[in-house]
């Protein structure tokens, strides 16, 4: 089964990489692969997280395909949790953590796990879906430049 994880040390707060990825809406602007996102609905979980349900629509020369998942963003614990609930995969999960690490730095970790529910849709995307997963991070770092100013340098 396909995964990918990564861990990311950035210049921005916790807190601003959570509100990043967690507007999802915006995804269509800068994630590699993500033709459009649609909210189906949103609602408020147990312990204040918010939980939303999405049509995700990815694309790649010509081929298209949406899933719709629900996302739970657990401020309180900087987290994020994406399960799948129906599209062309067999299965989906994907989690994000965002430590801080002291100023305006954290860690940002990312992990996917997938299976497509067609072999000829795995052979045809499973490639592409790595090298996107490669660039996930870079995107959402500079899309965080981008909305919150680039990091400010320490003076030596």
């Amino acid at each position: 089964m396909p995964q990918f994880a990564n861990k990311r040390r950035v210049r921005h707060s916790a807190e601003k990489m959570f509100d990043l990825v967690a507007d999802v809406e915006k995804y269509p602007q800068f994630v590699p692969l993500c033709k459009s996102l649609k909210i189906k609905q949103r609602t408020q979980g147990e312990g204040g997280r918010e939980i939303i349900v999405a049509d995700m629509t990815v694309a790649f020369q010509l081929i298209s395909e949406t899933f719709t998942s629900r996302v739970t963003l657990d401020r309180a614990n900087l987290k994020i949790l994406v399960e799948y609930l129906k599209g062309p995969f067999s299965r989906l999960e994907n989690k994000w953590t965002f430590e801080p690490r002291g100023g305006d730095a954290c860690d940002v970790g990312f992990f996917i796990s997938y299976e497509f529910r067609s072999r000829m849709l795995a052979v045809l995307m499973g490639a592409m879906f790595d090298a996107a997963f490669q660039r996930f991070a870079a995107a959402f770092e500079k899309r965080a430049d981008e909305v919150y100013g680039p990091p400010r340098v320490a003076a030596s």
